[in-house]
């Protein structure tokens, strides 16, 4: 079960983009496990990859098309990650590339392989291959939320966000979808993401924002700290809504699309994290009065990744010493406990390095009730800070998990 709002929006169409998808039958059968995106010509593509060394065959094809072109289509299957299957696992990559390249008319190297799932088994290419025609013959316009239930896995719903703005009285449209629920972590995770603007944007700029954006998102969530081999997320600016290509950073536009792709990349992380493996509370992790950024997302990275701190929550149970310690196993150099603070909430559980003189077990009890909850974290040496998004950890992820393959 979800936590909180994970409703999703109206999807706004994004001009120049299409989506089509099939029955595959890659492991489930009756469902639709092939969704392909379609992008009009001269749209500017830019992508950021896992940086698990054990990367998926379709990461290295990928990235490797990445650098040679800017890609028109992106095929994308769930059920299988085609992930530790070696130089077979990198053969069938290259040849869903190639055959839908056919199918499409455009060169092999325009076409970018996805794949999510179960790690090291081959994928079933004669059934890949054979949905490849009928996901392309689908396409259309306004299927977002198709696509967004087409790549789930371990989810339990879709995840879309969408936002229209306007620039100098053209209306413009940012409109994404997302997939993860477990191995998540950052540097990217089992996640997939794709984005798209018609807004007209330079591609030097377009893997600028991406990157930007991904930092303050998808690498500020944790689920489990399993960083996955697999996961992707692709910014495209295909410039069909018209009006002169932003080509710089200075540019006043430049920071009106940082701040609607922001929002958006944002809200799609954390849908993973509200629809996280058997989650019943949303957990923001807030550090500040660190001396710099890095040690402020290592101790909130240390809270957010602890199994008994995650457990804790899961029990609603304000057992706050799990929180201290996390923070002080967290690995930053001469840190004074005695100037740290802590808060559930308002509440503050730790003054000074020791128990809050006014803190009650049931004002922590009160806030640990609750479905979403801060936790907020002064260090009291700099001007840093710097957030990070996880949930509890229950008995439902042990089951998921344990029953993933069967």
């Amino acid at each position: 079960m979800a936590v909180g709002d994970v409703s999703m929006p109206q999807m706004h169409v994004v001009k120049g983009v299409r989506i089509g998808s099939a029955e595959a039958y890659v492991r489930y059968p009756n469902r639709r496990d092939l969704v392909v995106f379609e992008f009009a010509q001269g749209t500017q593509v830019a992508g950021v990859f896992t940086q698990n060394a054990f990367c998926a065959a379709p990461v290295h094809i990928s990235k490797l098309h990445l650098s040679q072109t800017n890609p028109r289509y992106l095929v994308i299957n769930t059920g299988n990650a085609n992930a530790g299957t070696g130089p077979t696992g990198l053969k069938n990559a290259k040849d869903t590339c190639a055959e839908f390249a056919k199918i499409a008319g455009v060169n092999e190297n325009e076409v970018l392989p996805f794949s999510t799932g179960v790690i090291g088994e081959q994928l079933p290419m004669e059934r890949l291959i054979a949905g490849l025609k009928p996901a392309f013959e689908s396409l259309e316009d306004d299927v977002w939320p198709q696509a967004a239930s087409g790549i789930m896995t371990t989810d339990t719903l879709p995840k879309g966000a969408s936002e229209q703005f306007e620039i100098d009285g053209v209306v413009y449209t940012m409109t994404g979808i997302s997939k993860g629920a477990g191995m998540i972590r950052p540097n990217m995770a089992t996640m997939l993401s794709f984005v798209a603007t018609d807004a007209p944007i330079a591609r030097e700029l377009v893997q600028k924002l991406l990157k930007t954006t991904v930092e303050q998102s998808f690498n500020r969530i944790t689920i489990d700290g399993d960083t996955s081999t697999n996961d992707s997320c692709i910014f495209a600016a295909t410039g069909q809504a018209g009006g002169a290509e932003i080509t710089s950073k200075e540019d006043a536009r430049y920071s009106v699309v940082l701040d609607v792709l922001t929002r958006v990349m944002k809200r799609l992380a954390q849908l993973i994290v509200r629809d996280g493996e058997g989650a019943t509370k949303f957990i923001t992790v807030s550090v500040e009065g660190g001396a710099n950024t890095q040690e402020c997302c290592d101790i909130a990275y240390s809270i957010a990744h602890s199994p008994l701190v995650k457990t804790a929550f899961f029990a609603s149970d304000p057992n706050w010493g799990r929180i201290l310690a996390a923070i002080g196993y967290a690995g930053v150099q001469d840190l004074n406990v005695d100037k740290i603070q802590v808060w559930l909430d308002d509440v503050q559980i730790c003054k000074d390095g020791g128990a809050a003189a006014d803190y009650t077990e049931e004002a922590g009890a009160k806030v640990m009730n609750q479905s979403e909850i801060t936790i907020r974290v002064d260090l009291g040496r700099g001007s840093a800070k710097d957030t990070v998004y996880t949930c509890d950890l229950s008995y439902d992820y042990v089951k998921i998990n344990a029953d993933y393959r069967s």
